[in-house]
């Protein structure tokens, strides 16, 4: 019995603080209406949860209503916070990240072109890191990783990130190396990673079903169904960047021909507007700027760009009927000058029920959603679990309330 007592404290525990950290702060009252507890417990957890300096209770704002305001329970995003990384192939990015997804700092830099080796990559992440305010007592308490590539998450193996040149690649261990540390390491898809951001703080918010395209050089896709990710057997899926789309097309750098990328991501923009494939993040913003100043050339390669992304979204909301699709990525900034083409095609080629259930937006967090998503990754130990982080003064003040 004592057992069983335990494991539904330690599940109350978690759903209190996965609510907070998902919905921002709350009074008991509320606490009491989106957990289902009942306020005996909600008053005994909460008093834990504070005594261990996970939450804090401040004095709530006046509202206008009679009577003393209620107090408020909020994250310590102060004392639990993780550190997020990101190696995408225009860019390195670091953050520390609070729990409620508070961005307490944030770093980015572009990716020297000529740094492509491991080491290389991991020593520009671990400078960028030195950058950011860490505190003194090594105190994040995880460390989420986003990479574009093909990621084994239970030990953080890239198996392959075609456009980084990299194959069977320890990135865990490599990371932990390279920043001395011996936190957890937890790396995954810069596309799974960046549905999972958006559907939790950014556009598709309150929707159980998304599918979010994440472009730069190359494309990957994160997919969750049902509020839960697609995954696959080993978490390979959501690879929609080396989907055929075209068997007369283009070779892609995985060993294929006509992938989708190869229509759709950086090189293609820059090879239909007339510049050199390879320019980079540089080249891309001169594409976009010259199409915000009538530029036809711009105009005319954005518009090849959105008509091949709505065929390939086409496919997936047929197969997917997601309520959301987010753009991310290049496809997030290109959104005012695509957005037509793309949605001719889903009109022209989708399935009409499917077709009128679904909203295209771009991506709320911008480039920022898969490092945001690394962060959720690092976070999500303690969130199913937070009674491992509570120390013996929460102990007591669970006996006190008992």
């Amino acid at each position: 019995m004592g057992q069983r007592s335990e494991t539904v404290r330690r599940a109350n525990l978690a759903a209190i603080v996965r609510e907070l950290h998902l919905r921002g702060p709350q009074s008991r009252s509320e606490l009491v209406a989106r957990t289902g507890l009942t306020r005996t417990a909600i008053r005994a957890l909460i008093g834990e949860l504070v005594a261990g300096d996970l939450l804090v209770e401040e004095r709530g704002s006046r509202d206008g209503a009679p009577g003393r305001p209620s107090a408020l329970v909020r994250p310590r995003s102060d004392e639990i916070m993780v550190l997020a990384l990101e190696a995408n192939v225009d860019s390195l990015a670091a953050a520390l990240v609070g729990l409620g997804g508070e961005v307490l700092a944030h770093a980015r830099m572009p990716r020297p072109r000529e740094h492509v080796t491991v080491d290389e990559i991991v020593a520009d992440l671990a400078g960028l890191v030195k950058t950011l305010p860490l505190p003194p007592d090594d105190r994040p308490i995880g460390i989420g990783v986003a990479v574009a590539g093909v990621v084994r998450r239970s030990d953080g193996m890239v198996l392959t990130a075609p456009n980084l040149g990299w194959r069977d690649v320890p990135l865990a261990t490599r990371i932990a190396a390279g920043l001395r540390t011996n936190r957890p390491v937890h790396v995954g898809n810069d596309a799974d990673l960046g549905a999972i951001a958006e559907l939790r703080r950014g556009a598709a918010r309150g929707a159980d079903d998304l599918l979010f395209i994440n472009g730069e050089v190359g494309v990957g896709g994160g997919i969750i169904v049902d509020g839960q990710p697609l995954t696959g057997v080993a978490g390979f899926a959501g690879e929609v960047g080396h989907m055929p789309v075209n068997p007369n097309g283009r070779g892609c750098h995985c060993g294929s021909v006509g992938c989708w990328e190869t229509e759709i991501g950086e090189r293609a923009l820059l090879r239909l507007a007339g510049r050199a494939e390879d320019g980079g993040f540089d080249e891309v913003e001169a594409v976009l700027a010259a199409a915000a100043a009538g530029d036809e050339p711009a105009l005319d390669a954005l518009t090849e760009i959105g008509r091949w992304l709505g065929i390939g979204l086409a496919g997936m909301v047929n197969l997917l009927n997601p309520r959301v699709i987010v753009l991310g990525g290049l496809f997030a900034r290109a959104f005012p000058f695509i957005d037509r083409a793309l949605d001719r095609e889903l009109d022209r080629m989708a399935l009409r029920g499917p077709r009128g259930l679904v909203r295209v937006a771009p991506a709320d967090l911008g480039i920022d959603a898969p490092l945001f998503g690394a962060a959720e990754l690092a976070l999500e130990p303690f969130l199913a679990d937070p009674a491992g982080w509570l120390g013996p003064r929460a102990q007591l003040a669970t006996a006190a309330g008992a």
